[in-house]
């Protein structure tokens, strides 16, 4: 178990977890990622226990936004993501979180300040969202060892750390 803190790029908000899944490995591509992320095409989030989480500056400031996960289909057939939260100062997303799991969080391994491990090979998700020039598959000369995954791996997060102790 590690215990991470993180905040937004302007300091107004700061928090802190604990995770047994800091291993930024897995870049994903998905058209909500890549928008709300401010960048590269792609999010990286790591895993945190919800009940650990505690806001230690700015709690009353931090605000939530909700994507549509499907907007081509009629407003009322479509469903909500989970809920990413973020610094309405500096806009920076600090970590998102599901009612499909609320025992996690997913912070977003940007917004972490405590030194996080790097991983022996990264793992790309939700490709079949990856615009043509961020898609890693597009890249010349990328590492092959890489995973890579149209839609979500058989894995969780937790399964992959499980399976990667070592890292």
């Amino acid at each position: 178990m590690k215990h991470l803190h993180g905040s937004c790029h302007c300091g107004a908000v700061e928090f802190e977890f604990d995770s047994s899944a800091p291993v930024p490995f897995m870049r994903c591509y998905c058209s909500i990622c890549r928008k709300t992320s401010g960048g590269g095409g792609y999010t990286i989030n790591i895993m945190g226990m919800s009940d650990t989480l505690q806001v230690t500056k700015g709690k009353d400031t931090v605000r939530s936004y909700r994507a549509v996960k499907d907007k081509s289909v009629p407003k009322s057939e479509q469903v909500l993501c989970q809920n990413r939260y973020f610094c309405p100062t500096c806009a920076s997303y600090l970590w998102a979180h599901s009612e499909e799991w609320p025992e996690w969080i997913y912070p977003y391994a940007s917004a972490i300040d405590t030194e996080l491990p790097v991983p022996k090979k990264m793992t790309s998700i939700m490709l079949e969202n990856a615009v043509e020039w961020a898609d890693p598959r597009n890249i010349p000369g990328r590492d092959t060892s890489n995973e890579m995954f149209d839609e979500y791996p058989s894995y969780s997060l937790e399964q992959w750390h499980k399976d990667h102790s070592g890292i």
